[in-house]
């Protein structure tokens, strides 16, 4: 064993240039400690993913753990569950690399060398006696903790920002760029309500878009008022795909050009619109979300754009739309799809919209919208820890907003902006 771990003084590591540790014992990968044997150097190296336990899966997390910034603070356990996939997903993100999740011959090699053991400890006793710092008590006033990269709060009525945190940096945002694709149609609509009853013949582009979708397939067709349910409810990457492709060259005067094309000029409309809408901080590069070099907004800016998008009854109904069934056209026969909104808070009385998002780059993101004794707010949550904690950090920044609000309303006779 020893002939094949490169060590140094600071950090003993692995090389995988020269060798690869491994035990493939099942389709799970699961490697045992005691099993590890040392792989000739012309064998491919293991391929690790979710359910894989062993001393590998601890260099992994370790050398994750010096890798990433910030450091995702894996525990050195040995067992490849959610976070560590997540962590993988990160790295193979920043290294421009197919996010899978999986630890492949490509991810090894970016990787480097694994640091196989923590940094050494020359005084047992010294280490043992040591006073680590600790910051001081928590204070009984102040904003929530939250879990959250970036949040705004605004108000609805009028648009104004009225708290933040990282709200003008543009990062990723996932499907809450969707409120975008159905605000360019939806707009369309308001002037020509007839193009809600137009059909949609489904492109095998469409339907061929990963992540979250609508469950059109190539050939079916769908009307644009019926869509627009798939797009929302359920986040359909596919759906956003075939809007950007029936609505590109119309919207820009451009008719006669292909689906192809149609969809670039929709492209161009997003950010066109964003900077009439005065959303500085945001670039578009695709109608859906998926993650992609550029496209990056930012929580004030999603803000603005929810502010202009509420100006439309109709998008304040499809969002607020919690389930719908409707049928597509099919070569046969017709056949039922059923979509159920992702957005939780609509479950909760005085909620009613906006959008969620998540990808592992953006983390967990919502766009939402809620009113108490009269008062209405936007809060934009993005790269919140987990689709729970972007609820609950909404949920926490809605009822600290309200509280500051009722008590600056009556502090200042009605002014209820805090500056």
């Amino acid at each position: 064993m020893e002939n094949i771990l490169e060590r140094s003084q600071n950090h003993p590591q692995f090389s995988l240039s020269l060798v690869f540790l491994a035990v493939l014992l099942s389709s799970n990968v699961v490697i045992e400690q005691t099993e590890v044997i040392a792989q000739r150097q012309e064998s491919a190296p293991p391929t690790l993913e979710m359910d894989a336990a062993g001393e590998l899966v601890e260099y992994l997390q370790r050398t994750l753990n010096a890798r990433l910034k910030p450091s995702p603070s894996l525990d050195i356990d040995g067992d490849f569950g959610p976070n560590t996939r997540r962590a993988v997903e990160l790295f193979q993100i920043s290294q421009d690399l197919e996010a899978t999740g999986r630890v492949d011959a490509a991810t090894w090699l970016a990787l480097g060398k694994l640091i196989t053991l923590d940094d050494p400890v020359d005084d047992v006793q010294l280490f043992n006696r040591q006073r680590l710092p600790r910051e001081p008590n928590d204070a009984l006033v102040g904003l929530p903790f939250l879990t959250c990269k970036a949040w705004v709060i605004t108000d609805a009525a009028t648009g104004e920002v009225l708290w933040g945190e990282n709200n003008n940096k543009a990062i990723d945002i996932a499907s809450t760029t969707k409120i975008m694709t159905a605000y360019l149609v939806l707009k369309y609509a308001k002037t020509h309500p007839q193009v809600l009853q137009e059909v949609i013949s489904f492109s095998k582009r469409a339907d061929g878009t990963p992540g979250s979708t609508a469950g059109v397939h190539a050939g079916e067709k769908i009307s644009v008022g019926e869509l627009l349910f798939g797009l929302m409810l359920p986040s359909g990457n596919d759906a956003s795909v075939a809007f950007a492709e029936f609505f590109g060259g119309r919207l820009s005067g451009k008719e006669d050009c292909t689906a192809e094309q149609s969809y670039d000029l929709f492209i161009g409309l997003m950010n066109t619109t964003a900077k009439q809408l005065g959303m500085n901080d945001s670039h578009y590069v695709n109608p859906h979300g998926l993650t992609a070099k550029g496209h990056l907004l930012s929580a004030s800016d999603l803000a603005k754009l929810a502010y202009a998008a509420f100006d439309i009854p109709l998008f304040r109904q499809y969002v607020n739309t919690r389930q719908h069934a409707t049928q597509v056209t099919t070569a046969d026969a017709p056949r039922l799809i059923t979509w159920k909104n992702t957005n939780r808070l609509l479950g909760i009385a005085g909620y009613d919209g906006v959008k969620t998002g998540t990808t592992t780059a953006a983390g967990a993101c919502l766009v939402s919208h809620g009113v108490r004794d009269g008062k209405e707010l936007f809060i934009v949550v993005l790269g919140a820890s987990g689709s729970s904690a972007r609820y609950a950090d909404s949920r926490n920044l809605y009822r600290w907003a309200w509280n500051q609000l009722a008590q600056t309303k009556k502090s200042r006779r009605g002014r209820w902006l805090l500056k």
